[in-house]
């Protein structure tokens, strides 16, 4: 594994490079050492301020945005919803690339592996920019080899059951799953596993894990009674309200305004059962500092606006407030993440499949 919580340091920015051949200067008869040291200034400065004037004029093109996972889903809607807005800001098109394989991995290292100067910058939520670190071995640095624009929005996870399921509440669910050691558990992206491990861990008992291909299908077989139940997102309480599905307890540290009648985990008695997913805009290392500047206030006006905000919220989702919206706020995310989940995945042995 490349990336490791060793590796804190802030590695330096690649340099903007502007390839042009000297000038010709006619002779002088300046003392050759004077004439040296002018001659390198002169040099030193031509490419500081060809950066800066480049950075001034950005973007002069369309920007793509990676979303490392399937059009449809939510990192996708959410890429989109920002998109839209981002355009105004930029004066430029934001254009959605979907790369998805290896829970987001492979898109993800499209973006690490980009040219750094802002024209292509990836969506990511915690799975692709913090777990992903510890289930594979990547050919690229998760903490180092991005440089975090913004945090975008989070949202704790609802446990789903299917429609059938006898149990009234929490706890006489826990009590069913302790009596039915076969009960199916179904789970998509990794950090819907991790939960499901440590779900099974924090209850004492074991439970039949069930990889499934996303979150639509995954959702299909809970409501056709195929598995049993299932961690997934608060955009899946429609089905509950139809009748489809069951709700159980959300991971977060407070009820969800989408849904106040269903109980923390921690209302319940197992404050140890908390998890909460966010994504973030993040730019390939080594991007200019002027460049995530402008890209960051683009994301900002994105999040003030109304109807941005709608949608996330529609979608489950809780803005970050506006002081933490900046660079700095994002990469603490991932770090603290890092430090508080991997350890776990070791320790529970979870291995990418």
């Amino acid at each position: 594994m490349k990336t490791s919580l060793g590796q804190a340091a802030t590695r330096q920015s690649r340099p903007c490079r502007i390839n042009r051949p000297a000038p010709k200067r006619p002779y002088s008869s300046q003392h050759p050492r004077r004439r040296f040291l002018g001659l390198a200034a002169g040099a030193a400065a031509v490419p500081a301020a060809s950066c800066i004037a480049w950075a001034q004029t950005y973007p002069t093109r369309p920007i793509t945005l990676i979303v490392p996972f399937a059009a449809g889903g939510a990192t996708d809607v959410i890429g989109r919803v920002l998109a839209e807005r981002m355009r105004a800001s930029l004066g430029q098109p934001v254009i959605i690339e979907n790369v998805s394989g290896a829970n987001g991995s492979i898109g993800t290292g499209r973006a690490a592996h980009a040219r750094p100067d802002g024209y292509t910058i990836s969506l990511g939520p915690m799975d692709t920019h913090v777990l992903n670190g510890a289930f594979y071995s990547l050919q690229y640095d998760l903490l180092n080899d991005f440089t975090p624009i913004s945090p975008v929005a989070a949202h704790a996870l609802v446990l789903y059951a299917r429609k059938t399921m006898p149990a009234k509440d929490l706890s006489e669910l826990i009590a069913w799953l302790k009596a039915n050691s076969k009960a199916a558990m179904g789970y998509g992206v990794v950090s819907y596993r991790l939960l499901a491990e440590f779900f099974q861990r924090e209850i004492k008992t074991q439970l039949t894990l069930v990889p499934n291909r996303g979150t639509a299908p995954k959702m299909q077989d809970l409501a056709a009674g195929q598995i049993d139940l299932s961690f997934n997102t608060p955009d899946q309480l429609p089905l509950m309200r139809a009748g489809n599905i069951k709700a159980y307890a959300v991971t977060g540290d407070s009820r969800m305004a989408l849904a106040p009648d269903i109980p923390t985990f921690r209302e319940l008695g197992l404050p140890s059962i908390f998890f909460s997913d966010w994504f973030g805009l993040f730019a390939p290392r080594g991007t200019s500092n002027d460049v995530v500047g402008k890209l960051n206030a683009a994301a900002v006006d994105a999040l003030v606006d109304p109807t941005v905000q709608s949608r996330l919220v529609e979608l489950g989702l809780e803005i970050f407030p506006r002081e933490q919206q900046t660079p700095e706020a994002l990469a603490g995310l991932q770090r603290a993440d890092a430090k508080k989940w991997w350890p776990i995945i070791k320790e529970l042995g979870i291995k990418a499949e």
